[in-house]
């Protein structure tokens, strides 16, 4: 007997607030792998502001990780990240199928983007 995959209609969990406590909670129940670079980016972008006395570090790690949890929350627009990023990265991949992956990318970036924006 085969497992079969579990199918979503729209995002597992609601978007956060963009806040470091709450992304980081979202992070952990959608990726538990990505949660060591969460903290990673996290302490850099702190040091980095209190360095420079700039909070762009910390805007850029907010927003880096708020469009993680965005395209991450929904499987349907993971998977069809991760096929993009996988056939993008295939030496194999012809230009037409390369740039249609590259559009498939871009396309849902920009998505993720305006749902943190909104």
């Amino acid at each position: 007997m085969s497992a079969q995959a579990v199918h979503h209609d729209g995002p597992i969990i609601p978007m956060p607030p963009l806040t470091r406590d709450a992304l980081r909670e979202a992070a952990k129940r959608l990726s538990l792998v990505d949660l060591p670079q969460f903290d990673l980016e996290a302490g850099r972008a702190f040091d980095q502001a209190g360095q420079t006395g700039s909070t762009a570090p910390l805007r850029l790690f907010l927003k880096r990780w708020g469009v993680f949890v965005a395209i991450e929350r929904d499987p349907v627009r993971a998977a069809r990240l991760h096929e993009a990023e996988r056939i993008s990265q295939d030496g194999a991949a012809g230009e037409p199928e390369f740039r249609a992956a590259m559009t498939e990318i871009n396309r849902i970036l920009r998505e993720a983007e305006q749902e943190i924006a909104d």
